[in-house]
């Protein structure tokens, strides 16, 4: 079996990692993990999960753990890589299910902390306060379940840091932020209505289909991969015929039923944030299935939120 040596170069000439070989040695079977794995040990025992790899040419992170180095063109041509130290690191699993368990814990805690957050806050909760708790804490319930059951991760850890910045998004404008407003007893009067009217019901209905999608196409995305694996596949199906990301449109259309049942501008702020995230996420997507499947890929108009027309062909088509 041959073997190829791979000059070895701290990314950071600033902050280097001490006791980094200048080499290392592969074959056609070696990959990228398996080179964080060398490389740590012979830096004195280091968390190979910390070094990033990143190729000479375009200095972009190999992400693929289980990618075969000798496939990896910039590597090979400039026959060197360059290692970074990416911080402290967390299992994505880890992150996942702290943040998204904050919204629940945040929003049953007002039905004992109620009155002692409010002026009159020992009045009952509305029906339709009831039912806006109900739906956003399922909602969380539901990703918890995703992120144990469903979910198969490209990468096995991010930079302990992340998860300040990811907790408080969801632990601020979906918890705290709806909490507060939602179950006020001065809330909107629409909320204190004493039965449930056609809005909420909407609302509702809006809430289970999208919920139900949006799982679904978790499901299909998760096929694609094996256990423990890392490798991409075209995703095709339900929703894909639409957009490149159904997941994040059939979210949207989730929180737009929670919006009509809660009738809070609480409920507006943190949907904006989370449009504007997850578009950004569906443009990178689609970039990225373009440049790794060319042709075999069919290109996408709506990275997430399609045009009307687009919908009514999809359904007639």
């Amino acid at each position: 079996m041959a073997s190829t040596t791979l000059k070895v170069t701290n990314r950071s000439a600033q902050k280097p990692i001490k006791k980094l070989p200048t080499s290392v040695e592969i074959t056609d079977k070696t990959t990228v993990q398996d080179v964080k794995d060398i490389l740590a040990k012979q830096a004195g025992g280091k968390d190979p999960n910390r070094l990033g790899i990143l190729d000479p040419e375009k200095k972009k992170i190999l992400k693929d753990r289980k990618a075969l180095m000798s496939q990896q063109k910039e590597v090979m041509a400039g026959k060197e890589i360059l290692i970074k130290d990416l911080g402290p690191q967390i299992s994505w699993l880890t992150v996942f299910i702290i943040e998204y368990a904050g919204p629940i814990f945040i929003h049953l805690s007002f039905l004992l902390l109620r009155p002692y957050i409010y002026k009159d806050g020992d009045r009952p909760f509305s029906l339709s306060q009831k039912l806006s708790m109900a739906m956003v804490v399922l909602h969380f319930i539901k990703r918890e379940y995703e992120t144990l059951y469903v979910h198969r991760f490209s990468l096995s850890t991010m930079p302990v840091r992340n998860i300040f910045k990811n907790c408080a998004h969801y632990w601020i404008f979906s918890g705290f932020n709806l909490a507060y407003w939602i179950y006020s007893p001065n809330a909107y009067s629409a909320l204190e209505s004493p039965a449930i009217d056609y809005i909420n019901i909407i609302g509702l209905v809006l809430f289970v289909f999208g919920e139900a999608s949006n799982l679904h196409t978790h499901m299909t995305l998760s096929n694609l991969r094996t256990l423990g694996g890392t490798e991409r596949g075209i995703p095709k199906g339900y929703g894909f015929n639409i957009v490149t990301c159904p997941n994040y449109m059939f979210e949207t259309v989730a929180w737009i039923g929670i919006l009509l049942v809660t009738k809070s501008a609480s409920t507006v702020l943190f949907l904006v944030l989370a449009c504007w995230q997850m578009q950004q996420w569906a443009v990178k997507k689609e970039k990225a299935l373009r440049a790794e499947f060319g042709d075999k890929y069919k290109k996408k108009r709506y990275p997430m939120i399609p045009s009307p027309g687009a919908v009514i062909k999809a359904l007639t088509g």
